[in-house]
């Protein structure tokens, strides 16, 4: 259950992406992200109250608080590498590092997957660096270096947020998820305040916008059930393996062509959740 959670997750994650990626085309990036994110936070107050909570103590709002900023560092790590360096290196880099750390944190403190399950993540690391990267002419050094610091601290944003989110106690229901999604938007209307950048309402693709700050949630809501009733370094990997669903909805929206690498990146990706939910 927890694993067919985390794939969820991960299939709500990618359509999210990928509605915000069109929307994005036409309207400005901040405006987009806090506007999706304004969805976010409208849909988990509604979901909170429904799923119920039995006490909710200050220390879990403190950690879904603390989880909101993280994955905001990691939001504006990944596009500030994405406007700045090389894509194709930013986006699989992120990907993969904020799938490794969780792992690594949850087997530290005793979380450590079976023999099947290890072997299933090594099969779908691989799997999200292929579905992210794309070929590229050779670039110089420096800005390979700086897409790779961006790409590490955004993932080590994503990672932790991962990680956090996943400490209060199951009795507060999703309430910490409210006030993850209230400080992550706080903080990344702030920075788009303090770097001059106006904040409009987006012009059109108002369903794109909104519809992915909804999907966005509710992967969010699907990833911390999961993390109730299965490993963090098992559903972490299978949630970001978000690049997979992107893939396929430009493949059958966009037209565009699924080459080997793909292919090949997809294939594994079903193999390592397979193996992870034996």
């Amino acid at each position: 259950m927890g694993i067919a959670l985390a794939a969820l997750s991960a299939l709500m994650f990618g359509t999210a992406d990928f509605a915000g990626g069109l929307a994005s085309r036409r309207n400005a990036l901040p405006s987009v992200l806090v506007y999706s994110q304004v969805a976010g936070v409208a849909l988990s107050l509604v979901a909170a109250p429904l799923l119920g909570s039995d006490l909710i103590g200050a220390a879990d709002l403190a950690w879904g608080a603390a989880a909101g900023v993280t994955g905001a560092f990691g939001l504006a790590m990944l596009y500030r590498g994405l406007s700045t360096g090389i894509v194709a290196i930013v986006s699989p880099t992120a990907a993969v590092v904020g799938a490794a750390v969780p792992v690594v944190v949850g087997s530290a403190i005793g979380q450590a997957p079976s023999t099947t399950g290890w072997l299933g993540i090594a099969i779908a690391l691989p799997a999200i660096f292929l579905l992210g990267w794309e070929p590229t002419r050779r670039p110089a050094n420096r800005s390979v270096r700086k897409s790779l610091l961006h790409g590490v601290l955004a993932g080590c944003g994503f990672g932790a947020f991962y990680i956090l989110i996943s400490f209060p106690s199951p009795a507060a229901g999703l309430w910490p998820l409210v006030a993850a999604r209230v400080a992550s938007l706080a903080a990344v209307a702030g920075l788009a305040v303090a770097t001059g950048r106006r904040l409009r309402p987006p012009t059109s693709d108002r369903a794109l916008v909104f519809g992915g700050g909804l999907l966005d949630m509710g992967a969010n809501i699907a990833f911390v059930l999961s993390t109730r009733v299965a490993l963090l370094p098992l559903v972490s990997v299978v949630s970001s393996l978000y690049p997979a669903p992107t893939v396929v909805l430009g493949a059958i929206v966009l037209g565009q062509r699924l080459n080997v690498r793909r292919t090949v990146g997809l294939v594994l990706a079903v193999g390592g959740v397979i193996l992870m939910s034996l």
